[in-house]
């Protein structure tokens, strides 16, 4: 015979037992001691924890001998109710007078009845997550679960891991649903990822008030979903999810932990409807133990709740079974201790009558940290807080859940949770395992869907213009109206389609009217992005500053800059004053000078001793210019007599050979290289003229040239590359100013005639253009990068010509550039000084033999007057004077030998009685 025990029977049958495990202690001499429970009996969370607890302590106390001092769990139903709670929790503490608190098991409960059990000096023992319920602050509440803030760290990583930058938050509307969200949101702004926006949905929420908020979010372009809500409206929210199409391929959903831990509280429709979704809940380590447990665990529930077929033991059961454990050992360490309540003597309220507990302040140390090896593997309450060191990754597949992989602090996400101490904190989506997308897809979500073209079809806008096709030409067929592109950037846009992770689906659409003319310029086109008449603009599209203030650009990938093209004319050397040339005029007047000044100061340093620089006036300045000059071709053959001039022709000749050697390296390289000059050499030298200046139609140069001073009556323009070729060889305009990728283009095609000249001012390059904030920002600027270290070359090669193969690119384009005054600054500034310093030495010799005239009476003009007519007497040398003088002339021919045996390049000469002259090679 089946006999039928009712749900109060079998509660009855459990306080019997508990009456007779406290019958047989009390013949043992143990003593009860009373602690609260407050649970929400009508939730299956309630039901657990409750369990639980009566299992953990019959499983301490089976051994009479374990404790002289026994727990009695006073259980308390809270309805669901804050009040009902708080009542709870008075009617324990005024009336049963108990040791401790555990519950209430919901965030905005929990919130009530610490104030009262802080008041009272009896430790509150919860699962609420709400991070803003903190040990720290309330050292009498102790968490024994996680706070729901810690897992934002391994949303995150997820997030990270498969390159998502934006996701939505979708969390119900409770003390429990708001707590984690500004962590989640703190996480998600640390992997540069934007909350793009936040749905609130209160726990009683309608199905339409739920399928009117997902049809918001569906007509947004953010596919990433992070959902943190409760059992109860999460099994409604994901039915119609799935009702509004939103469980399909494309999207991502993941729940928080208490979800995860709960799923299997949902029902068969709810987790059919969440196939694909991704969850992450706190590690629980399988073990033989917690298997024989969770056996026992569910024929005790049923058991006590015979009406409930289905039910699995939930974290939160264990959690509380661990920590009844703990708790259990904690009371042995005071149980001699007096369990009593000071009341005061007068109570004006029902707070005031409960008094405060004696021994909760000596038990809290106990329970606020404790250690032991249960049932989730090392159970740990460190400060008030359970201690959690790993979260797992499932992946709600079929009827339940599969394990996909690990999250931990210190390694990040993994497939393992033993590793390498060497390795670092990853977030590699390849360390998962396997996984089954929403609409059954192995192919992750890019995070991110086209929601403005009603098709999900990225919608790209193209220049129409039929110019320089070379970078872009958009063409409509008129029977299928299917427009196509070309050119140099619709290649890259491709490569750079492919090299993306996921797929993209798009459509060209030209920027133009229904006669297929342009409407407007290029900023007018990327404008219409604002506008969301485009998703994204692809062309020769430059990023300027002013338009990055309404789009944001890709990275760049051409060519950066603005500069000049200019004609070149071919330099035959056939100038009959071509020897002029190499030397500048500035440089030509500083010789000319030292030359003069040279030969005035040997003159000075010689007249009174060599008779070679005496006689007639005429004849004097004569030597002066002659001496000076013929020193360039070495053709002097006057003999030095004063050591003075010695010294300064000396310097003077170093300082010819260096003058000459320059000067005939440059007139031969003019006399055998052909040159081709540029007409203009720089913008400055545009604008001084007053030229006609070309630029390309529709480009933002022509303001550019006008900010740079240039008449918008000289500014012409073209609108394609023949245009610019015909505009210079008819001499229109005098240079074409643009952007250096067209100006190469132009060179290569026709690189004899023209030459890029002058400074490049510079610009960012080519880009592509999108809305602000689109995450296709980061991915395309990504595979730019990818495309230009790999098929950029290839695609360059396809449009444009190889500089290579143009006959000029080895030619030297720039202008001849004359040896200057500054090269040579440093030489003339030794011979001056040297020859200057001569001078005046002499003249102080000079002034020194004729003191007598200074010290003499007289007038200064009589005295100049006698010093000058001593200066003009000649000098007799001695016979060893002459001799050194011979030598020292020796001295010096020798030294210009050898520099003309050094110095092929000028004409060689021999010495022959005084006189330099033409003579054979000098190793004749």
């Amino acid at each position: 015979m089946k006999i039928s025990i009712g749900k109060h029977g079998v509660v009855l049958l459990g306080l019997m037992m508990m009456m007779i495990y406290v019958a047989n202690g009390e013949e043992h001499g143990t003593r009860k001691i009373g602690v609260g429970v407050i649970l929400d009996m009508d939730s299956q969370v309630g039901k657990s924890i409750r369990v639980s607890i009566l299992m953990a302590i019959e499983d301490f106390y089976k051994d009479t001998n374990n404790s002289t001092s026994i727990i009695i769990p006073h259980f308390r139903d809270s309805k669901d109710d804050n009040v009902e709670a708080a009542s709870a929790a008075i009617d324990l503490l005024k009336n049963t007078q108990v040791l401790a608190i555990i519950g209430p098991q919901k965030s905005s409960q929990a919130d009530f009845v610490l104030d009262i059990a802080q008041r009272s000096n009896v430790p509150m023992i919860s699962p609420a997550t709400n991070p803003d319920l903190s040990p720290i602050r309330t050292p009498y509440f102790i968490r024994i679960a996680q706070a729901s803030s810690i897992q934002a760290q391994p949303i995150a990583a997820l997030v990270k891991s498969f390159g998502w930058r934006e996701v939505v938050f979708v969390y119900e509307d409770t003390d429990f649903g708001r707590g984690p969200i500004p962590y989640l949101s703190d996480a998600m702004v640390n992997i540069s990822a934007q909350v793009k926006y936040r749905t609130l949905l209160p726990s009683s929420s309608s199905d339409d008030r739920i399928l009117q908020e997902l049809y918001k979010l569906k007509t947004m372009q953010t596919r990433v979903f992070v959902v943190h809500m409760l059992p109860a409206l999460a099994s409604r929210f994901f039915k119609k999810a799935d009702e509004a199409g939103m469980m399909a391929q494309g999207y991502a959903w993941i729940i928080t932990d208490v979800l995860t831990g709960l799923l299997h509280q949902l029902d068969p429709q709810a987790i059919d409807a969440m196939q694909g979704v991704l969850g992450v809940k706190p590690y629980i380590p399988p073990s033989n133990q917690l298997t024989n447990f969770e056996r026992r665990w569910r024929r005790r529930f049923h058991k006590e709740y015979p009406d409930i077929d289905k039910v699995e033991p939930d974290i939160f059961g264990i959690w509380s079974y661990d920590f009844v454990i703990g708790l259990a050992i904690a009371l042995k360490r005071v149980e001699n201790e007096k369990s009593t309540f000071k009341k005061p003597r007068k109570a004006l309220t029902d707070l005031d009558a409960i008094g405060t507990s004696e021994m909760g302040s000596r038990f809290l140390p106990f329970i606020r940290d404790i250690r032991l090896k249960g049932m989730c593997g090392d159970f740990q309450v460190v400060n008030g807080q359970l201690q959690t060191s790993a979260y797992q990754i499932v992946n709600v597949i079929g009827k339940g859940e599969k394990h996909i992989g690990f999250w931990n602090s210190r390694y990040g996400i993994s497939n393992r949770l033993s590793h390498n101490q060497s390795l670092d904190y990853t977030t590699n989506k390849d360390d998962l395992g396997a996984i089954i997308w929403p609409g059954d897809s192995p192919q992750f979500p890019k995070g991110w869907e086209v929601a403005t073209g009603g098709d999900n079809i990225l919608r790209v806008g193209v220049p129409p213009k039929g110019g320089f096709i070379e970078f872009i030409k958009a063409s409509k067929d008129p029977k299928t109206q299917v427009v196509s592109a070309s050119g140099f950037c619709v290649d890259v846009f491709k490569a750079v389609i492919e090299a993306l992770p996921y797929d993209v689906p798009y459509k060209f659409i030209p920027y133009e009217n229904s006669n297929g003319e342009p409407i407007g310029d290029y900023s007018d086109l990327v404008y219409q992005i604002v506008l969301e008449k485009f998703d994204m603009v692809v062309g020769d599209v430059t990023i300027l500053w002013n338009r990055s203030n309404y789009v944001e650009f890709t990275l760049p990938y051409s060519e950066s800059g603005v500069s000049m093209l200019v004609p070149v004319t071919v330099d035959d050397s056939k100038d009959t004053w071509i020897f002029m040339r190499p030397l500048e005029k500035e440089l030509w007047i500083t010789i000319g000078g030292f030359f003069i000044y040279i030969g005035f100061v040997v003159w000075a340093l010689e007249h009174r001793v060599n008779k070679e620089f005496r006689g007639p006036p005429h004849q004097q300045l004569g030597m002066i210019f002659w001496f000076s000059f013929s020193t360039l071709v070495f053709a002097h053959k006057e003999k030095m007599m004063s050591n003075l001039s010695r010294f300064v022709v000396i310097m003077w000749i170093f300082v010819v050979l260096v003058l000459t050697s320059s000067y005939t390296a440059s007139l031969a390289s003019m006399l055998t290289v052909q040159k081709l000059q540029p007409t203009l050499t720089n913008i400055s030298q545009l604008k001084a003229r007053g030229d006609y200046v070309g630029y390309q139609d529709g480009s933002f140069v022509g303001d550019m040239l006008k900010d740079m001073g240039f008449a918008g009556e000289k500014l012409k323009k073209y609108a394609n590359i023949k245009e610019y070729a015909n505009a210079l060889s008819k001499k229109e305009v005098s240079a074409i100013v643009d952007e250096v990728p067209y100006l190469k283009m132009l060179q290569a095609n026709n690189s004899r005639k023209y030459a890029m000249v002058g400074p490049t001012y510079k610009t960012a390059g080519f880009g592509f253009a999108f809305p602000k904030g689109s995450p296709l920002v980061t991915d395309f600027s990504k595979a730019i990068l990818k495309v230009i270290e790999g098929q950029m070359s290839d695609i360059a090669d396809k449009w444009f010509r190889d500089e290579a193969d143009c006959p000029g690119k080895n030619e030297d384009l720039e202008p001849f550039d004359k040896l200057t005054l500054d090269s040579f600054k440093g030489l003339f500034i030794v011979a001056g000084l040297s020859s200057t310093s001569a001078l005046v030495v002499f003249l102080f010799m000079l002034l020194y033999e004729n003191k007598e005239i200074l010290v003499s009476d007289g007038s200064m003009h009589s005295k100049l007057t006698a010093i000058v007519q001593s200066f003009d007497n000649k000098k007799d040398q001695k016979p060893s004077e002459i001799e050194t003088v011979r030598d020292s002339n020796m001295y010096i021919q020798e030294i210009i030998i050898d520099h003309l045996t050094l110095s092929p390049a000028i004409s060689v000469y021999h010495q022959g009685e005084g006189v330099f002259s033409p003579a054979s090679p000098i190793h004749q």
